[in-house]
């Protein structure tokens, strides 16, 4: 009997060391893939083609007396729970491709304060496969600019420097949950219009 158990405890020791490559997050996960941030970018809503990597959240532009919603993309690929060996490495199947399904954005302050806009959620649909996607998102929407503590920023000097830590969940093709992170830098404040 005590041999059958020093067996069995090889056995489960040996079966976590052939997992070196894996973080916890990827074998707690019950899919056959993960999501990867590749990128992550913003743009102004007042010029909402122009992406860089972190976002001056303008509260509001006085030159069209308007409040703009601000996005964001997310380059997202593909990665395999068992990537397989150098000889052989795994190559994922359309089985393991991931849809993304919503995404939820918070906000963290940086410095100073505890206000920030409230969390949200939001659908958004992209599926990953075998060549890495960019999901577009909203980062920033209007209706928060037009609430507390953003509102309280129009015309004056103050600001609000924040994380944006945005959460995007998916299912691979079996209906398993995967999720992953990214976060991106947005200060809040009246940034001087664009002329």
């Amino acid at each position: 009997m005590r041999f059958a158990s020093v067996l069995g405890t090889l056995a489960l020791v040996g079966s976590a060391i052939s997992l070196p490559g894996c973080t916890s997050r990827q074998t707690s996960n019950q899919a056959s893939s993960y999501l990867i941030v590749d990128s992550i970018q913003a743009a102004s809503g007042a010029d909402p083609t122009k992406f860089v990597g972190s976002l001056g959240s303008d509260v509001k532009d006085h030159v069209k007396n308007a409040v703009f919603t601000d996005p964001g993309q997310v380059t997202l690929s593909l990665g395999m729970v068992d990537p397989g060996g150098p000889a052989s490495p795994s190559v994922p199947t359309s089985a393991n491709f991931i849809t993304v399904t919503h995404y939820h954005v918070r906000y963290i302050r940086t410095v100073g304060g505890v206000e920030v806009p409230a969390p949200f959620d939001a659908t958004a649909t992209l599926t990953i496969g075998l060549a890495p996607g960019t999901l577009a998102i909203t980062l920033v929407r209007a209706q928060a600019k037009l609430a507390s503590p953003l509102v309280g920023l129009v015309s004056t000097n103050n600001f609000i420097p924040t994380l944006a830590e945005i959460t995007i969940y998916g299912i691979d093709q079996a209906g398993r949950e995967v999720s992953v992170v990214a976060s991106i830098s947005v200060d809040f404040a009246d940034w001087a219009d664009p002329s």
